[in-house]
């Protein structure tokens, strides 16, 4: 039974994650290791705030710090608030486009790698880039369902201009889910 129809959607991300944000904003981050480590933080913190153990950022081509976001599904009861989602919502709002390609060759950095609903934003975000850490297995190991994919989704996205690089601190990122999930964290599955 439906509590109440909402009026309005809305992807927030949390305070503490603004804030987060803010002390990085302006600070360059170059290369995928170092863009890596404070997804990976967010990823952690966001798992002990009683969010998903998931993050993922946007970056400009110097390294700048465009939008971040952390799984909110549990917390926000939104299917869809997936860490990239709500990382590409943010970033649109921020500069002031649907297409994000627009404003630059900006990358997605992401804790895992994308799920299935996740992996399709990813095209239509314009991104020129996709940094992965952990890898569906580790999400799996975990207890969650990536959803279906085609094994050949790199080659796919490289085929539209987008560049992939995977295993990222792939151990970092695969420990951040073994956490989560040793720690209880629930596993939310469709």
């Amino acid at each position: 039974m439906m509590a109440h129809h909402p009026s309005s959607v809305a992807l927030a991300i949390p305070s503490w994650l603004g804030q987060r944000v803010a002390l990085v904003d302006g600070t360059a981050r170059t290369g995928d290791e170092e863009q890596m480590r404070l997804v990976l933080e967010l990823a952690a913190e966001n798992s002990r705030r009683g969010g998903g153990p998931f993050a993922a950022a946007i970056f400009t081509s110097s390294g700048e710090l465009v939008a971040a976001g952390v799984n909110r599904v549990v917390p926000d009861s939104a299917p869809i608030a997936h860490a990239e989602i709500v990382a590409i919502a943010t970033a649109g709002q921020r500069v002031g486009t649907w297409n994000l390609r627009s404003v630059g060759d900006l990358t997605l950095v992401s804790s895992t790698e994308p799920c299935a609903m996740c992996m399709g934003a990813v095209p239509w975000s314009g991104v020129r880039s996709l940094v992965i850490g952990a890898r569906d297995a580790d999400a799996r190991s975990a207890g969650f369902d990536e959803g279906n994919k085609p094994d050949d989704w790199p080659e796919h996205l490289a085929s539209l201009g987008i560049d992939v690089r995977v295993d990222v601190l792939r151990p970092a990122a695969a420990a951040v889910l073994a956490d989560y999930a040793a720690s209880g964290g629930p596993i939310y599955n469709g």
